[in-house]
């Protein structure tokens, strides 16, 4: 299965996402064992949240919040579902270290990442480094994208999550 896992190529996405339309459709390797297709979601909500990278301070704390909110999500109607460039490798010891119940995807090749348009230029350590602005978009049942996080502070941002999808009609 490992191996099965590790071809999973990311689909090219080549749109952009905009608010009230629907997303277009797009395929990465996931932990799940499958590849996630955006259009085999449809009937439920899906919360994908960009992260910068696994096991650093401030995504962990995300993850684990979203962890926590779980069960609240999942009643409320919705799928959760991680993003960062990791390597599936990276991803799995990232969710098995926080017993993450949801799974992750990774998108290598950015080509999910420039289609919700999170790659953006960031300082480090003095440097100029493009990396993944952590962001959260809120899908509906239909595929239309009903709202979006950008520049997430972590405090409380999952509770927010929660409060859209409670919102939505």
């Amino acid at each position: 299965m490992a191996k099965a896992k590790a071809k999973a190529k990311a689909k090219p996405a080549t749109a952009t996402v905009n608010l009230d339309q629907p997303v277009p459709d797009f395929t990465l390797p996931s932990t799940a064992g499958e590849p996630f297709t955006l259009s085999a979601q449809r009937g439920t909500a899906v919360v994908l949240y960009f992260y910068p990278k696994d096991a650093t301070p401030g995504c962990t704390l995300e993850a684990q919040q979203f962890r926590d909110l779980h069960a609240k999500l999942r009643r409320a109607g919705a799928s959760i579902w991680g993003i960062s460039r990791d390597s599936l490798a990276s991803h799995e010891r990232f969710r098995a270290a926080q017993k993450l119940p949801f799974h992750l995807l990774s998108d290598a090749d950015e080509s999910v990442c420039r289609l919700f348009d999170v790659i953006r230029e960031k300082n480090m350590y003095g440097r100029k480094v493009l990396g993944i602005e952590r962001s959260t978009f809120l899908i509906d049942q239909k595929g239309l994208l009903r709202h979006e996080w950008r520049k997430v502070k972590v405090a409380d941002h999952a509770e927010i999550v929660l409060e859209a999808l409670r919102a939505l009609d």
